[in-house]
């Protein structure tokens, strides 16, 4: 028979471990050890005798017991929380873990910042950076903003914003740009993805089978477009990501030829249960990025 008194402290570190599918980030909100967590996990689970997580190399995974009480454990913590707001004596804040291709980090995310944190002051919004490759079950996050096409394995995905990709550079090289196939003559700055140039030389209406000039590959559009600016070579990025540098003139698109390989997409893992601060950040996205 299973003990009628569950201990509290090993509910809320299952409810924790749940909404972020990681012991570290829930220790992290818990303010406790991941070993403390991962204890009262497996002391809940003794006495309910059932499996609620399956363990994975990086991560956790929700079994069916999981995903059974988890809704039910968070609908009663949420009340609770919203009696203790009530009565003005609770200082709680939901924590929301966010990654970020840095690209829509810097360029989109960080300029609107401050209107959801005036929206949402409950929320407190921990903001992480990728190149576009993240783990979110082993990096516990709750969101991935990243560029595709919107096909993950086991990733639901929302698209947010189109990212066409365009030509940019200095205002002295472009100069030089009489034509878009003056590029071939300058150093191409790119991305790991081979495809972007040729792609782009084709919308520009040229032969995509020149041969590659000198180039240099980055992981990063960040630091791809800080070397654009400073004149190292022609960049292909999405301008929407670069209106402060274009308008500034620090950049220029010296063509209106664009290309489309992707876009960016709000994603989180299928098995991940919505806590309240993910729907708030889903709904403001999806508003801010129609707007």
């Amino acid at each position: 028979m299973v003990h009628p008194y569950l201990p509290l402290k090993a509910l809320r570190a299952f409810e924790a471990s749940a909404r972020h599918l990681s012991f570290t980030r829930a220790a992290a909100e818990l303010c406790v050890t991941q070993a403390a967590v991962s204890h009262q996990v497996k002391l809940l689970e003794s006495q309910l005798r059932v499996l609620l997580f399956t363990r994975l190399p990086r991560g956790l995974m929700l079994t069916h017991e999981g995903e059974m009480l988890l809704p039910v454990l968070k609908d009663s913590f949420d009340q609770i929380t919203h009696a203790l707001d009530r009565l003005g004596e609770s200082n709680y804040r939901e924590v929301l873990n966010v990654g970020a291709v840095g690209t829509f980090a810097v360029g989109w995310l960080l300029p609107r910042l401050a209107d959801f944190q005036e929206r949402y002051p409950f929320i407190d919004l921990r903001l992480f950076t990728h190149n576009n490759r993240t783990d979110m079950a082993a990096e516990g996050l709750d969101f991935a903003i990243r560029f595709g096409t919107g096909a993950w394995h086991g990733i639901a995905a929302q698209p947010l914003l189109p990212a066409s990709l365009s030509v940019m550079c200095t205002p002295e090289i472009a100069t030089r740009l009489k034509a878009p196939a003056d590029v071939v003559g300058e150093t191409w700055l790119r991305s790991y993805r081979a495809d972007e140039w040729p792609q782009w030389l084709l919308a520009a209406g040229l032969s995509s089978n020149v041969s590659v000039p000198k180039s240099i590959v980055f992981d990063s559009s960040i630091a791809m477009m800080e070397a654009a600016q400073q004149g190292a070579g022609v960049a292909l990025a999405p301008p929407s990501m670069f209106s402060r540098q274009l308008a500034s003139r620090a950049l220029v698109q010296p063509f209106s030829a664009s290309v489309s390989l992707g876009g960016y997409w709000l994603t989180h893992l299928q098995s991940r249960v919505e806590t309240h601060a993910m729907t708030c950040f889903r709904e403001w996205l999806s508003i801010a990025t129609s707007a």
